[in-house]
């Protein structure tokens, strides 16, 4: 029997479009144009949710419902894994409380690795965030995989503390491990924070935190999807980590001249106006979201301040040279997929 490929996070952003790659292909990446895997794809769902729009595209997509947070609701995700590849995808960043960070993203996945080793899975590639390693102490460094911890608030220790769970497992042996690092996502099937970023970018509110020249790495969807794929299948990759992003970083300034031209392109009145505040704001926000969250709480909009002014890139040398990465889609390619897909679904900004 051929083992199911494993994926949890579907079907938010990035597990339906992983979920999409697996089973209809990343048309220009050659070696993944026709999918991945043989077995059925099995998608871990913690709520009760209409799944047509994932097992419409095809029939080797299968739902189980469950939770991480939940032991035994994962048996029936793991059942006839052994010898199984699992994409841990799910993750909470914005949640009202904080302790809800320590309750999905950190016991979440020890309940998870317990059962996937108990099920005898073969490999988990766990999507990590730049936040275990914060903003980069030189702005003209980028991160590499050998950049200490400094995570960046609680969704950073959050993150951290997952890769040490996932890494120990590894260590321990009986499953093989890849924690895959990734940035800021654009792309297509973009949930509503994205939308709200657009739409401030349209309307000329989204702020530029300083002069605008601080670097931010982004990962387009469908680069991410390749760069998780190949760490599944490189044999080499066991018990590495990976950075996976676009191939260069972006200035701030770039990022919204780029949304910016993107929308002209795609028929979207555009202001072209620019919010622009002194750097002094971002270490305000972060003062304050230290504040908030020290209280159990999150802001997300905060948050987002804080980080805004602040260099936060990476080298994907690593993966390009281990693995075989080529990140084919760049911010702009990114963002006209992501203007395609709102179309498609009749979603305004």
């Amino acid at each position: 029997m051929t083992p199911p490929v494993l994926v949890t996070g579907a079907p938010g952003w990035l597990g339906t479009r992983l979920v999409q790659a697996l089973v209809s292909g990343i048309p220009e990446v050659p070696a993944f144009r026709d999918g991945w895997g043989q077995g059925p794809v099995r998608c871990l769902a913690h709520r009760p949710l209409n799944f047509t729009a994932l097992t419409s595209i095809s029939p080797r997509i299968e739902m189980v419902k469950g939770d991480l947070t939940d032991p035994a609701s994962l048996a029936e995700f793991m059942k006839d894994a052994r010898g199984a590849v699992l994409f841990h995808c799910a993750g909470l960043i914005h949640p009202r409380r904080v302790r809800e960070l320590y309750r999905v993203n950190v016991a979440g996945t020890e309940n998870l690795m317990a059962a996937a080793v108990g099920a005898g899975v073969k490999r988990i590639v766990y999507v990590s965030s730049s936040a275990v390693c914060g903003q980069n102490p030189d702005p003209a460094a980028p991160f590499d995989e050998s950049a200490p911890y400094r995570p960046f608030m609680n969704y950073g220790r959050s993150k951290r503390m997952a890769e040490e769970i996932v890494k120990s497992r590894g260590e321990a042996g009986g499953i093989e491990t890849v924690v895959a690092r990734a940035p800021w996502f654009h792309g297509p099937g973009q949930p509503a924070r994205q939308n709200r970023f657009f739409a401030a970018i349209k309307n000329g509110g989204f702020p530029i935190v300083g002069n605008g020249t601080n670097k931010r790495s982004m990962v387009c969807v469908d680069n991410l999807c390749q760069g998780l794929i190949l760490c599944a299948g490189a044999e080499r990759a066991a018990g590495r980590t990976y950075w996976i992003a676009d191939r260069e970083p972006y200035t701030m300034n770039e990022i919204i001249d780029t949304v910016e031209r993107a929308m002209r392109d795609s028929g979207i009145a555009v202001s072209g106006k620019r919010l622009h505040l002194p750097g002094v704001v971002s270490g305000l926000a972060l003062l304050a979201d230290r504040t908030i969250q020290g209280a159990g709480w999150h802001v997300p909009e905060v948050h987002v301040l804080a980080e805004l002014g602040r260099n936060i890139f990476c080298s994907v040398s690593r993966a390009m040279d281990e693995l075989g990465y080529q990140p084919s889609a760049d911010l702009y390619t990114g963002t006209i997929r992501a203007l395609q897909w709102l179309r498609e679904n009749n979603i305004t900004i």
